[in-house]
């Protein structure tokens, strides 16, 4: 087997300005719930009894499903469900996801340095860099707490302030600005009932009259997400895509044809460069690394124990293992900076 520097190797494709990619591993690593624990939470608290004609042959289909282990997604997929159905869904999954990110939040106000991707950034903006671009599957403002921690402007498609509106990006001007495009929706979008889109911070409650615009898995993904704001976050994210010729993937599986199909014309036809690091590597991630024709590729996993990591490279035939954790973000830092 061939020696090769896998510090350098990282470092050669951060220097490319790499656009970043944020999956659900990156808000497990703070305690967020992943998809077992929601599917749990939806079977614990949808009100049944809130359910009319077939909603209750349909939800018992559903939870059939979860009970024989059936992932959750696969599952919505599966049923068909009901408008009523869906918004109790929509509804559930907010009030679980918002509990804990406002529960971040609180733990970030007493540690300075809280947040990893808080210092990524800071780093990044060292260079002549004036805008970073972050996709994200997430619903959570993870993102958002590490920028503001950092004191760094962020824009996720909306104005500033305690009512916020959809607003172009050049409706404030900053030096540097951290574009956050978050294609299945954010804790803080809702929807008012004569149809307004309209962003509110950190509520431990959803307002009645407001409908929490975030995408759940599901039939419904498809349909909703050619709708605004939407449409326009997924039209800023492909770009962000299309124009980067680095990615730096954390705790993303590669499960989301929102991204997918763009870092496949990227990584395979155009040959970009992409970090991968995560926990685990799902198997979609290990088709896409291996199987799609990716040539410039570093992914890391953790190994055995937290202080182990298992790094695979399109310029190594086998993986490797070391003693250190770079498969955390935290961790990689430590190659880069």
């Amino acid at each position: 087997m061939v020696a090769f520097d896998y510090h350098k190797q990282a470092q050669n494709y951060y220097s490319q300005s790499p656009t970043i990619i944020l999956g659900s591993g990156a808000s497990a690593a703070f305690g967020l719930s992943g998809m077992g624990a929601l599917a749990q939470h939806l079977k614990e608290s949808v009100n049944v009894h809130l359910f009319e004609g077939d909603d209750n042959k349909k939800w018992d289909e559903f939870v059939t499903l979860l009970d024989a282990d059936t992932d959750l997604e696969i599952a919505l997929h599966t049923v068909d469900m009901s408008v009523a159905l869906t918004n109790q869904i929509v509804n559930k999954t907010w009030e679980l996801i918002n509990n804990e990110d406002l529960g971040v939040f609180e733990a970030s106000l007493a540690e300075r340095n809280y947040f990893p991707l808080g210092r990524l950034l800071n780093h990044y903006f060292q260079s002549t860099a004036t805008a970073i671009d972050i996709v994200t599957t997430n619903y959570d403002r993870l993102a958002e707490y590490a920028c503001e921690q950092e004191g760094l402007h962020h824009y996720s498609g909306f104005s500033h302030g305690f009512r916020r509106l959809l607003k172009e990006q050049a409706y404030i001007r900053c030096a540097r600005t951290v574009n956050i495009w978050k294609v299945h929706g954010s804790l803080d979008w809702f929807k008012s009932d004569a149809g307004e889109v309209i962003g509110f911070g950190n509520l431990p409650n959803k307002p009645n009259s407001l409908t929490p615009q975030i995408v759940t898995p599901g039939t419904e993904k498809y349909r909703i997400t050619h709708l605004e704001p939407f449409r326009t976050i997924i039209a800023n994210a492909d770009n962000a895509i299309e124009k980067a010729n680095s990615y730096l993937a954390v705790g993303f599986g590669f499960n989301d044809q929102h991204i997918q199909e763009k870092l496949i014309q990227k990584c395979v036809r155009e040959k970009a460069a992409i970090i991968v690091i995560t926990y685990k590597l799902s198997d979609e991630t290990k088709k896409f690394l291996f199987e799609k024709g990716v040539e410039n590729f570093l992914a890391i996993e953790r190994g055995s124990s937290d202080e182990e990591s298992v790094i695979y490279s399109s310029l190594c035939d086998e993986p490797i293992t070391v003693s250190s954790n770079h498969w955390s973000l935290e961790g990689f830092l430590e190659l880069i900076i």
